[in-house]
């Protein structure tokens, strides 16, 4: 009987063991650092919290586990190695970043050099220290992807010379991109609110398999805060940040809070953004085309040029903007997690200043030429199962809903005519991606389902007279739909060499219904039905720690 108590205290002791709260720390500095710790074939992983600290619980089971963080030397230890620590760890930095984790390459963590693709990655320390006013800045600080700009309010990414609907946007791995992404400039990038994300990533390189044949020209991925639970079930563990930020170029005026409370099982997380921007002032070594010696104001009915006090202050240009991130995470046990998101951006209408710089006969071209306030809201519910089965080690299904709201008015300089174009997209997804880990390889399928609703609408106004009526709208009324299955293979063949290859079959879908009053078009309706097959092959071989070539 003694030695069967015996026997139950032990187990209990390892199983408590086993489960103990770890704390990861920067060798040099001691503070706290955000670590993955995983398994040793990357199937079960967890994620340390901002205080470096993570329940192990998840990992009972395993015998050695690995710790990685961006920027610091991977460490691989055993639980044993571990106690005798005292479950605290030690990171060394180091000066090359070919281990860090991305998510972009196959949609679940993978060591950046596995991969063929060359990846940019800018991690929250980057953000913090950049502190960029809108999300297109933070894009543009990286030095990767140029933002072509034509007003405050604007951001439009181009990565080697592609742009909108050849590269796609992905937010907590749902895809942002609608089908009214076009061969111009758009700004929709700017809906995201710098202060809740957490970590961006640029693929640089065709990601078609995984994303679509609009990823041709790269991918930019953005994860946004999330939930941490408790790691001791006695404690509620609650933490946050406020920021209040003044700029002089633009008498930007913004403010920020945001906070984390978390439990055993439940974590909620919250971020609130409120911008509000006054007219740019140029440099003044800027080009002189873009001074403003003068600008249009209404008064009395009337369009009236007015003499700009300061000509480097580029009237109007102006704007305000608001977001909202909540995030919710439920985690009933050591295999199932939910997540829901919610995304809200709003927008004020904010003039196109390049519009407004241009002279007919030697007047401005136009009294008006605004972007409508621009709105975009997201809600995303995600489930994710970890077990390793005969399909899958990692299972992903993720329901999304989007909308998005844009307008364009225009008018004439000192003409009464004004014309307001306004769509609203409506677009649902769903995502299931699956991971299985082998011996010496990972396979990565799953499949795709995207549904876009478009509603367009012109009016065609009379400001003088207060009437109104019907125009052209800027799109025909339609229903776009695209369903993919993919899957991506990768085999370590030593330890210096890994190949990789994948294929997607995608089918795309457009029933599209024309109105003839305005466009004397032979035609009513439009209905497009292709599939396409696309594959691709790659591999990486990295002959020492500093170098990647793939």
């Amino acid at each position: 009987m003694k030695h069967l108590i015996l026997g139950a205290l032990l187990c209990l002791l390892s199983v408590l063991g086993y489960t103990q709260e770890i704390t990861v720390l920067n060798n040099y500095t001691q503070e706290a650092i955000v670590a993955t710790i995983s398994s040793k074939n990357k199937a079960i992983s967890i994620t340390s919290n901002q205080f470096g600290k993570a329940n192990l619980k998840k990992l009972k089971d395993e015998n050695i586990i690995e710790i990685t963080a961006d920027g610091f030397i991977p460490l691989s230890i055993s639980i044993e190695t571990l106690k005798e620590k005292d479950f605290t760890i030690e990171l060394v930095p180091i000066a090359f970043d070919l281990d860090e984790f991305v998510i972009s390459t196959s949609k679940w963590k993978q060591k950046k050099q596995n991969s063929p693709t060359k990846v940019y990655s800018i991690p929250l320390a980057e953000i913090q220290l950049q502190n960029p006013q809108t999300a297109a800045d933070l894009l543009g600080v990286s030095g990767r992807v140029f933002i072509q700009k034509s007003q405050q309010g604007g951001g439009s990414p181009m990565i080697r010379g592609f742009a909108t609907n050849r590269l796609v946007y992905t937010v907590d791995g749902v895809r942002m991109n609608s089908a009214i992404f076009r061969g111009g400039n758009i700004q929709n990038v700017i809906s995201l609110d710098p202060f809740a994300i957490e970590h961006t990533e640029v693929l640089l390189g065709p990601g078609s398999v995984l994303y679509g044949s609009d990823a041709i020209g790269g991918v930019m991925s953005f994860q946004t805060i999330k939930p941490q639970l408790s790691t001791d079930s006695n404690t509620t563990e609650v933490f946050g940040s406020g920021t209040m930020r003044y700029s002089t170029a633009n008498q930007e005026k913004t403010a920020n809070v945001k906070f984390n409370v978390g439990w055993k099982k439940w974590a909620i997380a919250t971020s609130f953004s409120t911008s509000n921007f006054d007219d740019l002032k140029m440099g003044s070594k800027g080009p002189n085309e873009y001074l403003r010696p003068f600008y249009v104001k209404r008064i009395d009915s009337t369009d009236v040029v007015v003499q700009n006090e300061d000509e480097r202050i580029q009237a109007p240009s102006g704007y305000s903007q608001l977001n909202l991130t909540q995030k919710v995470r439920f985690s009933p046990n050591d295999k199932w997690n939910f997540n829901y998101g919610l995304h809200y951006s709003e927008t004020s209408s904010y003039s196109r200043y390049d519009r407004h710089i241009r002279l007919k006969n030697g007047a401005p071209r136009y009294g008006q030429w605004a972007y409508g306030p621009q709105t975009w809201q997201m809600h995303h519910l995600e489930a994710s199962y970890d077990k390793r089965t005969k399909l899958f080690d990692n299972a992903k299904v993720a329901l999304a809903y989007q909308q998005f709201g844009e307008s364009r008015i225009s008018r004439d300089f000192n003409k009464a005519a004004r014309e307001t174009r306004t769509e609203r997209v409506d677009a649902y997804s769903l995502n299931i991606d699956l991971l299985k880990n082998f011996s010496n390889s990972d396979l990565f399928y799953g499949l795709e389902s995207v549904v876009n609703q478009i509603f367009s609408e012109g009016i065609n106004e009379d400001i003088l007279k207060g009437i109104k009526q019907v125009g052209a709208s800027r799109y025909p009324r339609s229903t776009w739909a695209s369903n993919a299955v993919y899957i991506n293979y990768q085999h370590t063949l030593s330890d210096k060499l890994q190949i990789q290859g994948g294929a997607r079959y995608n089918l795309v879908n457009l029933d599209a219904k024309f109105d003839t009053s305005f466009y004397p078009l032979p035609f009513t309706t439009a209905r497009i039905n292709n599939a396409a097959l696309t594959g691709n092959v790659g591999f990486v071989y990295h002959p020492s720690t500093s170098w990647n070539i793939g």
